[in-house]
Parts: C-alpha cells; sequence; structure tokens
C-alpha cells in the first residue's frame, strides 16, 4: 500500500486554474456515467451528509461533511469534512483532500463551465446574488473566465455585499436587484434561499442565469416565470430534477415539462446557446461525481508540481 497524498486548502489553492478545471471537468464526462450515491444522517438540527462516486477508469471517492447548526452561536464552524479518493484500478488510498478546498474549486468550476458554454462570448456586466463564501469563489471564477468583467455585488444585508466588493478590482454594489438584474449579462445566484429572488419578469433577451443555492427538494432562487422564458439546463440530470426545487416546484406546477430541461454535461455538445437572444438558466446541483472529477484534477495537479 502505498502512502496516499495529503493536500490542505492554502498549498493545494494555490496551484489550481478554474480555467484547467473547466477543462477537466469537460474532458472526465466523456468517461462512462458516474456512479453515485448520498447518504443522510440526522440528529436534530445537526447532519452528517457522506457522498460516494465511482468513475470507471478515473476512481473512487467519498465526501463526508458535517453540519451543526448551533455551532454559529459558539462561534465555531458550522460544516466539517473530509474527502478520500481511491485508485481506481486497485482500490488504493490515493489521498486525503481538504473539504474546503474540493467544494470551493467543485462548486465555481461547475458554474463557470455552464458560463462558458451558454453566455454571450460578449458578456461583460456580471452580477452576483449573494454575498458568502460561494459568492467569493464565484467571483474569483468568473474573474478568470471573463477577465474583461465588470461584477456587481447584490445582497439583502448590503454591508456584506460591500465587503466582498472591497476584496477585488472592478466590483461595485447594487442597491437594488431588479435594476441590477436588467443591467447585467450574466446573473449568478448562491443565496440558499426558499422562495425566489430572481423573478422571470426581470430577465431580458441574451442573458444568461446560473443558480446554485438551492440543494434541498423545499428550496429555489428562480420562479416559474424565469424557468419557463429560458432554455433550462443542468449539470446532471439524474441530481437535479428530482432532488432539487428549482426543477421540482416548476415541474409539479406544470409551468414546465420534463421535455423543456434540456442536456447535461454528459451531452455537454448540446450545451450551447442558440442565438443572441435566447435566455439561458444553467442549474448547478454538484453532485458527487463532480466531487470527483474535481479531485482527480487536484491530485494531477498536486504531483505535477
Amino acid at each position: 500500500m502505498s502512502q496516499p497524498d495529503f493536500i490542505p486548502f492554502d498549498q493545494g489553492d494555490q496551484i489550481l486554474d478554474w480555467i484547467g478545471l473547466t477543462q477537466a471537468l469537460e474532458h472526465a464526462h466523456a468517461l462512462p456515467k458516474a456512479e453515485i450515491k448520498d447518504t443522510l444522517l440526522y440528529r436534530g438540527k445537526d447532519t452528517l451528509l457522506s457522498r460516494a462516486a465511482w468513475i470507471d477508469g478515473m476512481g473512487v471517492l467519498v465526501k463526508s461533511a458535517t453540519v451543526f447548526p448551533g455551532n454559529h452561536d459558539l462561534g465555531k464552524p458550522m460544516i466539517h469534512g473530509s474527502v478520500s479518493l481511491f485508485d481506481d484500478a486497485d482500490g488504493d488510498l490515493s489521498a486525503y483532500l481538504d473539504f474546503r478546498l474540493v467544494t470551493k474549486w467543485k462548486t465555481a468550476g461547475d458554474s463557470l463551465l455552464g458560463a462558458l458554454k451558454l453566455a454571450r462570448h460578449d458578456s461583460r456586466k456580471i452580477l452576483i446574488v449573494g454575498a458568502g463564501e460561494v459568492a467569493n469563489n464565484l467571483r474569483q471564477a468568473y474573474g478568470t473566465g471573463f477577465p474583461e468583467a465588470q461584477f456587481t455585488i447584490w445582497n439583502r444585508t448590503k454591508s456584506k455585499a460591500e465587503e466582498l466588493a472591497r476584496k477585488f478590482p472592478n466590483t461595485d454594489v447594487a442597491d437594488d436587484l431588479p435594476t441590477a438584474i436588467s443591467q447585467a449579462d450574466i446573473i449568478t445566484s448562491a443565496t440558499m434561499v426558499s422562495e425566489p429572488v430572481i423573478k422571470g419578469e426581470w430577465l431580458l433577451p441574451g442573458q444568461h442565469v446560473d443558480l446554485i443555492g438551492a440543494y434541498r427538494p423545499d428550496m429555489r432562487e428562480a420562479d416559474d416565470t424565469a424557468m419557463q422564458r429560458a432554455s433550462v439546463f443542468v449539470d446532471s440530470l439524474s441530481t437535479t430534477v428530482d432532488h432539487i426545487g428549482e426543477l421540482i416546484f416548476p415541474l409539479e406546477s406544470g409551468a414546465i415539462t420534463e421535455d423543456d430541461i434540456g442536456a447535461d454535461y454528459y451531452d455537454i455538445a448540446n450545451i450551447r446557446r442558440r442565438s443572441d437572444d435566447e435566455i439561458t438558466l444553467f442549474k448547478n446541483g454538484g453532485g458527487a461525481h463532480l466531487d470527483l472529477m474535481t479531485s482527480a484534477y487536484i491530485l494531477d495537479q498536486w504531483r505535477a508540481t
């Protein structure tokens, strides 16, 4: 048994590249479709989430996380976790990776790949809805993918948007969400809300909408009108359609049908914009297979350096 690599956050974060990751994700989807499995255990408000994925030809991953909401009041992190990556050929443990490292690059890289495929190439104004850690990572990723863009951040608590904006050049703060949406080419949202904050009536022809925050059946960021007006795409049909409120609610209401949901990354040639006036919408579901693909990319970069 070989000694597994241990990849901590700071050292790993310095050697990675957003465009390199999107290319790795695209290439990984040419491999056989992943087998994935999630398990959830609960104790009151506390949760243990374990995600597993196996891609023939790439490897095996187990990602486990504890979510203890009460830690916030104790001044402790709410989420802790670890990622184990196993060799595909012999099942040997290849690496331990920092949970935050994998989650950061997987989540923002997933959305960036969708935007590179679906947003207009001349997009120059990007709106980030939300101002948490995911928003910070989106600003980094989109800043690499669209280096000439001007960014705006909107958050319900304006002071948090101002704090995030100060970290980056070419980044302003919006006072009014409908107005900010009307001025954007790309809207990327990471809010973890249950009721929609993005209204379809606000959207304009040619825009691209990237939805990240909703991850449970009772959560959604965009309303039925937004889903009806847009051409809808997802990272994985298997991990979004029956699992996340973003799609469950409009499907149940009849606002859209499953036939209205376009390709996922396993049919990446058909994740594309048909016209400059088309409104495109991408749902980032972030399944365990993407954790595996991202971890394999991280390990490759780690060993190369």
